[in-house]
């Protein structure tokens, strides 16, 4: 059953009912959820998750009984390092 979404609380955008990939973290772990029920905004993109999915996502972070896959995942410092070359940010 499909969760009815309010607008926006940012842009005011619609937002509607997707499947996203949400990155959750809990002290130094990290966990990667694909298929999540989420509201988007259409405007921003800014998510949004029901008490009972975001309830889940934090039971599973926490269970590490069961996993689908591990991935390597690069760390970087920002800002960076004196013997790194620097990268112009665009604004």
């Amino acid at each position: 059953m499909k969760h009815e979404y309010a607008d926006c609380s940012f842009c005011g955008g619609k937002v509607i009912e997707k499947k996203v990939k949400v990155d959750y973290r809990i002290g130094e772990n990290l966990t990667i959820f694909e298929n999540v029920p989420a509201g988007v905004c259409r405007q921003c993109g800014e998510k949004y998750f029901t008490a009972q999915v975001a309830k889940a996502l934090e039971q599973m972070a926490r269970d590490k009984s069961f996993v689908d896959k591990i991935i390597s995942v690069p760390v970087k410092s920002f800002p960076l390092k004196r013997s790194q070359s620097p990268i112009t940010l665009k604004g």
